[in-house]
């Protein structure tokens, strides 16, 4: 049995991703089996998903779980696709966080920022120019829905307290702390461990400067509680925070997270 597009079809030796395309989507450029591009004269074989695609398409919201799950795989598009996210903090790291949540197309983000858009974060941050003077919370709903607006997306504008930490993301998956501030950091910590037991975390500390790429890593603290950054390179002076490194520790959190939503405490 071979799945075309996601629908079934009984499986013939010999038979190519062409045979399909040329019936079921002739306009079709892109081919992709079991997760990988190729060509149109690929051979299949008996168990294959396959997906027959067209660029320059703008998928609607059908055509664009086929394309996660096309990448991804369907059990864990499928896994992505219900989970819930929490994301305290929408600067450098935060929003690096959402964007590559929405990309894969995690189900429901919760977004908690208390600033507005200002123009020292673009060096860094998830925003555009004319953004400026918007709250952050706001602006990148805006640029997530852009890129993934199947992506169920809520905000909330304040400044988080260790009671307001618990109550909001009391029904998480996963949170991710994002805050550059180190007494917010802890307070959200102390919330976690005490409060939202069951809640999967992911935390970041060090990633000012230029420094060496790997030694950012990802370290469990306790079970479902890991910390992302060097442990040292903090913001100062001399050390400002710039977008690549911040960018690798962002994504070191985003892939926690997955890792967390896909296989648990112990990823």
């Amino acid at each position: 049995m071979l799945k075309i597009n996601e629908l079934p079809f009984l499986f013939t030796p010999g038979v190519r991703v062409g045979d399909f395309s040329r019936t079921l989507k002739p306009g079709a450029d892109l081919f992709i089996v079991n997760g990988a591009p190729v060509g149109v004269d690929w051979p299949l074989a008996d168990g294959d998903s396959c997906w027959l695609l067209t660029r320059g398409e703008i998928p609607a919201a059908h055509e664009m779980e086929r394309l996660l799950n096309a990448r991804h795989s369907p059990g864990v598009q499928a896994r992505l696709k219900a989970a819930v996210v929490g994301i305290m903090g929408l600067g450098g790291l935060g929003s690096a966080v959402a964007v590559a949540l929405a990309r894969i197309g995690v189900g429901r983000l919760l977004l908690v920022d208390c600033d507005v858009v200002e123009p020292t974060n673009l060096n860094r941050q998830q925003y555009f120019l004319d953004q400026i003077g918007l709250p952050k919370t706001e602006a990148l709903q805006a640029n997530l829905a852009r890129i993934n607006p199947y992506v169920q997306v809520e905000t909330w504008q304040e400044r988080l307290t260790g009671e307001r930490i618990a109550q909001l993301f009391a029904g998480v998956d996963v949170l991710a702390e994002c805050f550059d501030d180190p007494v917010t950091k802890a307070v959200a910590l102390r919330t976690a461990l005490t409060c939202l037991q069951g809640v999967g975390f992911v935390c970041a500390s060090g990633m000012a400067g230029c420094g060496d790429n790997n030694a950012i890593v990802t370290r469990r603290l306790y079970p479902g509680v890991f910390l992302v950054g060097d442990d040292e390179s903090e913001a100062k002076p001399g050390q400002g925070l710039m977008a690549p490194r911040v960018g690798i520790a962002a994504h070191h959190q985003a892939n926690q997270v997955v890792r967390l939503l896909l296989y648990g405490k112990d990823a």
